[in-house]
This record gives structure tokens, sequence and C-alpha cells, in this order.
């Protein structure tokens, strides 16, 4: 059955009346809690009765003695609701089955996830298909369904039917539209996406936009057109502007844009004291960053800058959940919800000490509850990479004068190239020869990337925007180096030096993400920042460079499927050579 759609058959409510009758006993009861009640705002002593995956009582009374029953007295301890991820976007590095893992023992028991790796990657019915499987796992995944490809494709179509847009939106695990990175395209003419959003009003789903530096006409013109919520400001102005207008507003806190403190201190300045429209995200955060929690960390945050506690812990639950519309089932302690629930030392230490998910124990005084981590990827088409072509001297030939220029780690300008380009090794000391390959080896753009190494031989990466390799180094026989070793392991991201393989992190899940838990994905990507570091690289994130390389939604200048791109102009400057 699609727990989605009817999480429990009548056979079951049934039993869950019983519980409460009497003639059933609960699996679990939490006495003397003290927990949060969304509802009311308040903290309320009360003892708390789950069977199976729900909460069925809460309140004065006790069942008879059963020795079915596991009582957990909670006297002294805080019981909130499992978090929720507004926002996530579960392949960066890691995957989906893993990143929940993660999260649970941070306590976020649900997450509202991208689906675009996934139309990169698998066809509709395989991808539906692991959807399902990951409803097995004990949190709760939800989806969203992507209207452009945050890119510049060659056919843009065949990435993106009417037909498949239509079926990712009628799908139970489906819960919104968007993002819409490509908002200016709806704004302009793009009546296609436009029909999408009104199917997905139509469903009665919610729209969220992509709307960095947005005006007031911009927003309120989108506001129009059906978008119901941002995850952009960077000002208290902006979260001011956004709420004023009626968006639901997430603040932000992630590896890029670790905005979300300075955003709490701007909104006092704002005089925002309403909580209700708020959420908080980490936004699809690089390994590394989620060593210090998740949406635990983000409660924190908003702690230290004096939210009140109880609005802290729903602008992570409850806010979200009555958002999406699945407030019924996640978001707070009530008779009903599945049985999400975080038990804390203290209300101002976020992390839980205890975490039931689905109305299992994941974590248990502060201790890991053994789960199942094998996931086969390999059902769901999602194996290593089997690349049958090789590189060519050709491909390493490079000769266009326009190039790349990093102002950060993600925003990219253009410059003149002026250095000799047909030799073995780049010309001056911060430039390096960048190449956008397609993953079946029928398409490549070569141009030159300013400010990312002054030193590496070669890098090359499965991990992209768009699943297409990405190429960048000083030297050629080095990036061939680097390339050979990535096909051998299926997929990664290898780095090259002075004829040797000086690191590899493989990505054997497509080619895109690791099967290693992540701890282990973190100890990998600290290794690659170290290295690259070593080489030249003067910010914090390469990982994020090396996935927006490709991404349409950042200025000023990419390089994608179709060649280097103006962005603002959506210009083809450069276009991709066929191989």
């Amino acid at each position: 059955m699609n727990e989605h759609r009817y999480r429990w058959r009548n056979r079951q409510l049934r039993e869950h009346v019983a519980v409460v009758d009497g003639t059933h006993a609960p699996s679990i009861v939490l006495t003397n809690a003290t927990y949060l009640n969304v509802y009311l705002k308040q903290w309320i002593e009360a003892n708390i009765w789950i069977y199976d995956d729900r909460i069925v009582y809460v309140g004065d009374a006790l069942p008879e003695s059963n020795k079915a029953t596991e009582v957990v007295d909670c006297a002294g301890q805080y019981i909130v609701p499992g978090y929720i991820e507004p926002h996530a976007h579960p392949f960066q590095l890691y995957n989906p089955h893993g990143l929940a893992q993660y999260a649970l023992q941070t306590g976020t028991t649900t997450l509202i996830n991208d689906n675009l790796v996934l139309l990169f990657l698998l066809h509709k019915k395989k991808a539906f298909s692991l959807l399902g499987e990951l409803n097995d796992v004990p949190a709760s995944m939800y989806w969203w369904s992507r209207f452009d490809s945050q890119s510049a494709l060659q056919r843009e179509d065949h990435f993106l039917s009417d037909e498949d847009v239509h079926d990712w939106l009628e799908h139970d695990a489906v819960i919104q539209g968007g993002e819409l990175t490509g908002w200016p395209s709806v704004l302009k003419d793009d009546d296609r996406v436009l029909h999408w959003m009104q199917e997905t009003k139509r469903k009665r789903k919610p729209i969220e936009g992509h709307f960095p530096g947005a005006s007031e006409k911009t927003l309120t013109k989108m506001k129009l057109l059906g978008t119901d919520s941002d995850h952009e400001s960077m000002t208290g102005e902006e979260v001011w502007n956004r709420i004023r207008l009626g968006y639901m507003t997430a603040l932000r806190y992630s590896s890029i844009r670790p905005d979300l403190p300075q955003l709490l201190k701007e909104m006092k300045d704002w005089n925002i004291r309403v909580y209700d429209r708020l959420m908080m995200t980490t936004d699809g955060a690089t390994p590394s960053f989620y060593e210090q929690g998740i949406m635990d960390r983000c409660i924190e945050i908003a702690l230290e800058n004096d939210v009140p506690d109880y609005e802290a812990y729903s602008m992570a639950s409850y806010n979200a959940a009555k958002h999406f519309g699945i407030d019924h089932r996640v978001g707070s302690i009530s008779p009903g919800c599945v049985a999400h629930i975080n038990i804390l030392s203290d209300k101002h230490k976020p992390t839980p000490t205890s975490v039931i998910a689905k109305g299992k124990w994941v974590k248990k005084d502060g201790q890991t509850v053994e789960q199942t981590n094998s996931f086969n990827w390999d059902e769901h088409d999602l194996s290593p990479l089997q690349i049958n072509w090789d590189l060519t001297e050709r491909d390493l030939q490079f000769s266009i004068p326009l190039g790349l220029e990093m102002a950060n780690e993600v925003i990219l300008k253009p410059y003149a190239v002026k250095s000799e380009l047909s030799g073995e090794q780049a010309g001056p000391e911060d430039e390096a020869f960048l190449m956008l390959m397609d993953r079946e080896g029928k398409w490549k753009v070569n141009s030159m990337i300013k400010g990312f190494t002054n030193s590496l031989g070669g890098l090359v990466s499965s991990y992209s925007n768009t699943g297409d390799f990405i190429f960048i180094g000083q030297n050629k026989s080095d990036m061939e180096m680097a390339f050979k070793r990535m096909k051998e392991i299926g997929g990664g991201i290898v780095l090259a030096h002075e004829g040797e393989v000086i690191y590899e992190l493989p990505l054997p899940i497509a080619g895109m993400m690791s099967d290693e838990e992540m701890g282990t994905i973190i100890s990998h990507e600290q290794q690659v920042k170290r290295i690259l570091g070593e080489h030249g690289y003067p910010f914090q994130d390469p990982i994020y460079t090396l996935l927006f390389l490709s991404s349409m939604h950042l200025p000023f200048i990419r390089i994608t499927p179709k060649g280097i791109m103006d962005v603002k102009k959506k210009e083809v400057l450069f276009p991709a050579i066929m191989r």
C-alpha cells in the first residue's frame, strides 16, 4: 500500500482506537513527559502512547500494565516533534538513504527532497520505484517536482516532457512544485512551465520559488503566477518583504550561504516577532557542514538569537508541516501523527539524546540503535559508471578566447583569454584548462577557468549539476590520467598531479553519489578541500563550485551542455562541439 496515500489500513485504524479503549496494548509509553504542544505554544506534562508507528494518545491517563508495552520515564526531559528539513538536496556526494540515516541521529525525521538528479539519471518508472523503497527507511521522505533543468540542455524537452511533469506532480510522495530556478523565463513567456504551475495549484500543492535579490515587483508578479514560498532571503528586509507579501519564508543556514544568524539579528531591526510564516533550511549543504548538525543546529542558532523556544522548534517542525499540508502526519506531538519524537535533556539543547522515528528507537540514551545501512542501488539502475569511450588528443585542444573567472565559489565572470593554449601546460599561474564533456562522450565544451588553482595538474569529476564530466587542470597529461582513473573506479572525483593520482573520491552510485556512511564522506570531502587548497583553491567549498559550473540560475557566465552561456541574456556565446 502507498503509505503517502493511505498510511494505515482500516484494520490498523481500528487497532489504534482499541489501544485507547484499553483492549490493545501500546508499543511504547513515555510517562511524565514535558512536551511542546505546537498548537498552544506551551510546554505541557503528559503521557504519550505509541502504537506501532503512530501516536495514539497524549494526556494524563496511563494504560493498564502490560508486558508488551515498553514504559520509559521521561521525568526531567523534554519532548518535541521530529524535525523537518523543508528543502533538502540529497545528492551532495551523499545519497538520499545515507542522508536520512545520518539526519535521524540529529533529530531530523522528515526530509522534503529535490528530484533533480533523479530526472537526469533515471527513467520515470525506475525513479518512482526508488521513491517507493525509500518509504521503508525510518525517516519520512517527501519530494519536489522540478520544472526546469537548472542548466541549458541541448534538448530540454527530452529532459522534461509534459507527461513526465504531470506524473511527478500526481505522485503521492511529491508535495510541492519547484524550486523555480528558471523563473525569469516564466515571467517572460514560458507558458509550458506556467501551465505546470497551474496544475500544481490545482492539485493543492505549494510551489517554491528561487528569488535571490528579487525586487518587490518581481516577488509580487511571481506570487500572482502561483509561487507560495522562497528560501533566498539574504537580509532582514528581504525576510520582511516576503512575509509581508504572503510568502512562506525559509531562513537558510547552508555551507554556501550560512545566513541564519545574521537574518535573525536583522529581523529584530525590522520588528519581526511573528514566526508562523518562517521555516529554516540547510539547503543541501555539503557533507562536512553537517558535522555541526542539521535542523538541530538551526534551532540552536535560533535559540541563541532570542527566538522563543516554542517558536524555534515550530520553525523546524510544525510550520513546515502545515505549509506542505502534511500536518496531519508530521510536525506535532498529537494523536494521529506518525511517531517522530525527539527527547531532549534540556529545552535549549535541541540535539536529542533519544529519537523515535516511525515508532522505533533509532537513537536511545545517546547511542545509535542499529539500523540497516545497506541499500541496493544496482536494483534501481544506479550502478557504477560504465564508460566505453576514451579521450583523444583532439579533445584537449583549447582555443576559445573567452574564459570563466571565479569571483567566489559559485559566481563566474567572463574574461578574455590571452595566454597561449596550444601547449601541454596552461599559461598564467592562476589559469587552468576547463572542459565539460557529455557523459556519453557525444559532445564537449572547452574553455579556461581563472582562480580555481595555481598548480594542480588535473581534476576530473563525474559529479556535476547535469551528471556530465568536468575536467579542470593545468596539465593535459594529468587531466587524461585523472579521467582514466575515474573510468576505472566507475565515477567520482579524481585528482592527478605530476604524473600520479594523488587522491580519489569514489562515487559508485551513477558517478554522482557515494555509498559510504556520512562520516566517511565527510572525511573524503575534507581531504579534497585540503588538497585543492594546497594547490591554490582560494574559497571554502569546491564541491559547490563543481556542482554549479553548469547552473544557469547564478551569474554571470556558465559552461553548459549547450556551450558557454551568458546567463542574463540566455545566449550561447560559444556552442558545444560534437565529437
